[in-house]
């Protein structure tokens, strides 16, 4: 079961549904109660009690209005609804309205709160509307397909959005077409390994694609070896389950603006190969292929909303294994386009299958190349679990570590120092996949990467192995397991690229 949105009309209070959401925003100055969020006035009046008389009864529930907080309160006839859920968006900026993002993450911790609920109508869409349909789709996720019996509760059924200035039926569409594309890349995310190893994942995106007329072509290892991709067949000769590599295309309508290559890295499992890792927490190692889903979903959905840009995505894939094929610590392999390049550590792989995309995408001659990859450990010591790293040409870096911000997916642009090229120099290669010492991982990586780039060609690599999968508590609209960061990032990028270039 999925839940399903619609613009509301008429008057909240008045709704035929089982409840009925408002905003909360904190005390100002002195006074003890919450405030009540733009879009809850009618909902009051239809108390009786003013503003003031609601919130100052919401605030003996203990409601505060601070951020995902949320509170419940029977309405005993006071509204249609019987049901009042009241969410907190937390401190506003600093014209006192609240951000997208606190809309967003309020309207996901009320779909949250409805799971089991069969209606009910959002009125935070008059603050933001697009940040509350994508906040209601996400917070409302479940991932259910290995329960037996289909046990847990089911979404929120069917949720009205109140709506404000603009073409409403507009916005929604958009909307609920891209959280339901960070919907499907969480779905790839969180589907265990042993039903998505390569060869399935190929399929499933073959399935995806053709389902919207996007472009697909996948070389199996034999058309792998053939055309020269040694790194994708190097990490994945340790499996029995043999590399792919998935190329979809989106033609970008008849008067594309300008052509981007998107790369996304598609480990379907990561023991760290021969450099094996530690047994403590491996089973997030499913989760290595969440570029590749973000990729994949994004350009499914730059071609559903017919974006006039046009998208080449080059997915390879590929299950690194230890075992008596695998590649090991020493072994030089000889990349697509001819470099070669020494391994030192079998658990630096993902820079090897996305250096062979990175040369076979570059000679479509794109505009721009934007990979997106859980490339390294180092990006979660440097900034956390929740901030991606954006490393690329400085111009270009900063626009997508910007428009990250802009959409909820925090991220932060980070620096490609000159010196750290010299500490990947190889005894015996063109180039080693990583340094001798622990320092500056992230930023090694991404100058790795940078060799594999044509200088002038504007790029950013986005390092998320933090924000890609969320192993505690649900939060906002963030649930446990795959996140599809940064889908929304890529989204608004293409569509920056669409309006301007």
């Amino acid at each position: 079961m999925s839940t399903d949105l619609y613009v509301a009309d008429g008057s909240p209070a008045a709704a035929e549904t089982d409840a009925v959401v408002i905003g909360l925003l904190p005390a100002d100055g002195e006074d003890s109660a919450p405030r009540l969020a733009p879009g809850a006035e009618e909902v009051a009046e239809a108390f009786g009690t003013g503003d003031d008389g609601l919130a100052a009864l919401l605030a003996v529930t203990g409601a505060t209005g601070k951020a995902d907080e949320v509170a419940k309160l029977p309405t005993r006839g006071a509204i249609t609804a019987p049901l009042l859920v009241a969410v907190g968006l937390g401190e506003p900026e600093a014209d006192g309205a609240p951000t997208a993002e606190a809309v967003r993450r309020a309207s996901g911790a009320a779909a949250r709160a409805l799971a089991g609920t069969a209606s009910a109508v959002n009125t935070l869409g008059r603050i933001d509307l697009a940040a509350a349909a994508e906040g209601t789709l996400l917070g409302a996720y479940t991932f259910t397909a290995y329960r037996s019996n289909g046990a847990g509760r089911a979404p929120v059924g069917r949720v009205g959005l109140t709506a404000g200035d603009g073409d409403a039926e507009e916005i929604l569409r958009t909307a609920t077409a891209v959280a339901r594309a960070v919907r499907t890349a969480r779905d790839l995310v969180n589907t265990p390994p042993n039903d998505l190893f390569p060869e399935s994942f190929a399929a499933r995106a073959r399935e995806l694609a053709e389902a919207v007329g996007v472009e697909v072509e996948v070389l199996d290892g034999d058309a792998l070896a053939e055309g020269g991709y040694g790194g994708v067949l190097g990490v994945g000769q340790g499996s029995a389950r043999g590399p792919r590599l998935v190329r979809l295309r989106y033609a970008g309508g008849a008067s594309p603006r300008a052509t981007v290559a998107l790369i996304g890295k598609g480990i379907t499992f990561d023991t760290g190969g021969i450099s094996i890792k530690p047994a403590a927490n491996m089973d997030h190692m499913t989760s290595d292929m969440g570029g590749a889903a973000a990729v994949i979903a994004t350009t499914l959905l730059a071609a559903q909303l017919e974006l006039p840009v046009a998208v080449t995505a080059t997915v390879p894939m590929a299950e690194n294994m230890p075992s008596a094929t695998a590649y090991r610590p020493g072994d030089v392999l000889r990349m697509y386009g001819g470099r070669t390049v020494e391994v030192l550590n079998t658990d630096a792989e993902g820079r090897l299958i996305l250096a062979d995309a990175i040369t076979r995408a570059v000679e479509d001659d794109p505009d721009y190349l934007i990979e997106t990859s859980t490339l390294t450990g180092a990006q979660q010591v440097a900034l956390g679990l929740r901030t991606a790293g954006v490393m690329g040409s400085d111009e270009f870096r900063d626009r997508v570590a910007a428009l990250a911000r802009s959409t909820g997916e925090d991220a932060w642009a980070m620096p490609l120092p000159a010196h750290l090229r010299g500490e990947l120099d190889s005894r015996v290669a063109d180039i080693a996949n990583v340094t001798g010492t622990r320092w500056g991982g992230m930023l090694v990586a991404g100058t790795f990467l940078r060799e594999f780039v044509p200088a002038g060609l504007p790029w950013a690599h986005i390092d998320i192995a933090g924000p890609s999968f969320h192993t505690g508590g649900p939060y906002g609209y963030t649930t446990k397991g795959g996140t599809g960061v940064p889908v929304r990032t890529m989204f608004a990028v293409l569509a920056d690229i669409a309006a301007n270039g």
